[in-house]
């Protein structure tokens, strides 16, 4: 008997962020695709939940309604800041807006458990018609053909021909690694560990999500991110580098610092840990990778575009997946090679997202540096400019490249604070 073969011009290989971002915004456009996932949604992830202004922006970008359904949605805390703690404890509050307080009913970032994030936005595949779901299919054999793929469930069961293929299969991606040559350099890689706890004290009235850089955990960062029914997600992360050269258990760290740190163990004094600790491995974007080959496009963490200092994922893996069907409408439209729009989604990808990554990358080199760190903390506690600009740039990627002024160090170490 012979085999029957799916065909399609757009086969989507995972439905995460990335993948649900380009065939939704495939959708928009009138253009069919196939979005195959190895999981069975709702499916648990390791991450740390959190979801920056990025991802309103991007989801509303897409369809202004899946962003009126993301903000209603129960699964998720609003958040409406960031807290930055340096290894002298000296504090900065950024919000993700400015005068925040007045705009409560218009949330930007939020916290959200990635079985309840990712679930949201597979109900919203759903929704489409142009859009045909296969969950339960891991795939693990990529045949390359003349104009495209064919790729095979495993066992068989299921073989799917496309003229473009989109990889959007995490991290962990055996696409990436094996066909597009991405290794996993320690130097461009992160290790880190997650636990769910529920009754840590201390949270911001509003939310902020904690990033605590404690001598304890450098060059690492501790976090706290708040989630429903009074619940946080708690984690430690550290460059595989580091780890390795200093032989670190980030296991052990994490309960060493909710323990025996001493603003940490009074926070965790009354709290319960919800399950165990759960460890993963990220590819970070302060390397500039190739997004793209014969008929292919790498989108989110499969291409390696995780921020170096915050670790999120999630905002840039949707930024990808929008560019990403941008092209591929543009290429379909064209008909023929692919090659230069491809070329064109990577370019894309680097213009919108490298100075931001470029920027974090610097950011976590500069950790390793205790008293830079401290002594830039001082100067932003008290400069009101500095922690407004940071605000903005939560929201306006452009904003950014002013971080590449040496004018702008400038002005903060000689002028006047606000």
């Amino acid at each position: 008997m012979s085999e029957h073969i799916i065909q399609t011009d757009i086969c989507i290989v995972g439905a995460g962020p990335g993948g649900a971002a380009t065939a939704l915004q495939l959708a928009r456009l009138g253009i069919h695709s196939l979005v195959v996932d190895k999981a069975v949604f709702p499916r648990d992830k390791i991450c740390g939940d959190g979801l920056s202004g990025k991802v309103f922006t991007i989801l509303n970008r897409i369809d202004p309604g899946i962003g009126e359904r993301l903000r209603t949605f129960e699964g998720k805390s609003d958040s409406w800041g960031v807290t930055f703690v340096a290894p002298n404890r000296i504090g900065m509050d950024i919000p993700l807006k400015l005068d925040y307080e007045r705009h409560m009913d218009a949330p930007v970032g939020f916290v959200s458990k990635r079985i309840d994030f990712d679930h949201f936005l597979v109900e919203e595949l759903r929704r489409r018609p142009e859009i045909r779901l296969m969950e339960g299919v891991s795939i693990d054999e990529y045949e390359r053909l003349p104009e495209g793929w064919r790729v095979k469930g495993k066992g068989g069961g299921v073989c799917i021909e496309a003229k473009l293929l989109i990889v959007a299969n995490g991290a962990h991606s055996s696409f990436a690694r094996n066909i597009a040559g991405l290794k996993m350099h320690p130097d461009h890689h992160c290790a880190g560990v997650r636990a769910y706890y529920r009754g840590v004290q201390g949270m911001h009235r509003h939310n902020f999500i904690e990033l605590h850089f404690l001598k304890g955990v450098l060059p690492g960062y501790f976090w706290i991110f708040p989630l429903p029914n009074g619940e946080a997600n708690v984690g430690l992360g550290m460059l595989s580098s580091a780890i390795s050269k200093e032989r670190k258990d980030l296991r052990a760290m994490l309960d060493r610092t909710i323990a025996e740190d001493p603003v940490m163990k009074e926070r965790f004094k009354g709290a319960e840990r919800i399950g165990g600790i759960s460890g993963y491995g990220l590819p970070l974007g302060s390397e500039r990778v190739r997004l793209y080959g014969h008929h292919y496009m790498l989108v989110g963490d499969a291409g390696h575009l995780i921020d170096p200092f915050t670790g999120e994922g999630i905002g840039n893996a949707l930024y990808a997946g929008h560019y990403a069907a941008k092209h591929v409408a543009a290429a379909l439209s064209k008909g023929g090679d692919p090659t230069d729009e491809l070329a064109a989604y990577e370019a894309d990808v680097y213009r919108v997202l490298g100075p931001e990554l470029n920027i974090s990358h610097k950011l976590q080199q500069m950790v390793r540096y205790p008293w830079l760190f401290n002594f830039l903390m001082r100067i932003g506690a008290r400069n009101q400019e500095l922690r407004e600009l940071m605000t903005c740039m939560f929201n306006d990627v452009d904003l950014r490249h002013r971080f590449r002024d040496p004018r702008f160090y400038l002005r903060l170490l000689f002028g006047r604070g606000k």
